[in-house]
């Protein structure tokens, strides 16, 4: 039923997607969030796949993640290792307030620059940026603590170094008895952990995955301590049940099409496609539609240039979108954008 769009919406589990091949979902909503980034990535990518809009939304609360904690207690060690640091990670891309696309490029290895990059200022956090301000003092103490304390702690207990929280691991290294121990305790370690994700993703620090997620230097973060520079932390989201302005509706993107028309056409699709005993989208997909409305075709020769529909499809289905645009545009009496070409003679007059 999802497939033919007799209904709009469907809630399933994460196996939905193996066996459903439906380019144009607008919308995929996690209620709870995934245990990994991997399939975070992997559930979102099923929006928009035919180029049209795609809108991601999560919902995040802590207890979600206490609750996948739950669900790992059980396992052996190792696996339990490995579950904790990709939970970290997907805790991190919930509270960062960094560019998402950024982040999530980053953790699979990829760079990715915001002002020349496609996309990378459709995320909340680009819309609606959080307040900035100069941690050059406090990148270089917690670069420094990486260091002095020998790269052998993963974030947890590198916060809790910093903070000065001792526990069992801290103890047997002896490190609450070094000066440098509770140097940065006059700030939470919510602080310090949004800081090291954003000195992670700059690329002075880096995690090793041999080790499960051990916080090591980098060239640059060796570098820095030798000739530290400004570093503008950006201040995470604090999502404690507050109301939070920058929550908003999707705005509809791209050109503005003609929307009865696009409702006439959509119609005759689904009617079509039902005849046929065929998805809608295997007609013509949303893309397309929309560039219809936009450009009006009233023969299937004008379907032929329409994104996406070519000579096979506008001969296979085309007959009836030409016919139905045409009535259309005689009706509302509309100058279509092909009427505006002036045409020329081969050779012009003196």
């Amino acid at each position: 039923m999802f497939l033919m769009e007799d209904i709009d919406v469907v809630v399933a589990t994460i196996a939905f997607g193996m066996g459903i091949d439906k380019p144009d979902v607008r919308f995929v909503i996690h209620h709870d969030i995934p245990k990994s980034i991997e399939s975070y990535y992997q559930e979102t990518g099923r929006a928009g796949r035919d180029g049209g809009e795609g809108h991601c939304l999560a919902y995040y609360a802590y207890k979600d993640i206490e609750k996948l904690e739950k669900f790992m207690s059980g396992k052996p060690v190792a696996e339990q290792e490995i579950g904790q640091a990709l939970l970290q990670e997907v805790v991190a891309f919930c509270e960062t307030s960094m560019s998402r696309r950024k982040f999530i490029l980053h953790y699979f290895g990829e760079a990715f620059d915001n002002e020349t990059g496609d996309g990378g200022d459709m995320d909340d956090n680009m819309r609606y940026p959080k307040k900035q301000h100069e941690a050059q003092d406090d990148a270089y103490l917690l670069i420094d603590i990486v260091n002095l304390t020998n790269e052998k702690y993963k974030s947890k207990d590198l916060v809790s170094v910093i903070t000065g929280n001792v526990n069992a691991m801290i103890s047997s290294h002896k490190t609450d008895e070094q000066p440098f121990f509770g140097k940065g305790k006059a700030k939470d370690k919510r602080y310090w952990m949004a800081l090291l994700r954003q000195v992670l993703v700059a690329g002075y620090l880096k995690k090793d995955i041999e080790t499960y997620g051990v916080v090591k230097l980098t060239a640059a973060g060796k570098g820095y301590l030798k000739k530290p520079t400004s570093f503008m932390m950006t201040e995470d989201h604090a999502f404690d049940g507050v109301q939070d302005d920058s929550i908003v509706s999707a705005s509809k993107g791209g050109a503005v099409v003609d929307k009865t028309l696009m409702k006439l056409l959509k119609d005759l699709r689904k009617s079509n496609a039902k005849k046929l005993g065929i998805p809608p989208f295997v007609i013509f997909q949303d893309p397309s539609l929309e560039d219809m409305a936009l450009k009006y075709p009233v023969s299937i020769e004008e379907l032929y240039n329409i994104h996406g529909v070519g000579e096979g499809k506008a001969k296979k289905y085309g007959k009836d979108f030409a016919a139905l645009i045409a009535k259309y545009v005689e009706e509302n009496e509309i100058i279509r954008p092909d009427d505006y070409i002036v045409k020329s003679t081969g050779t012009n007059s003196v």
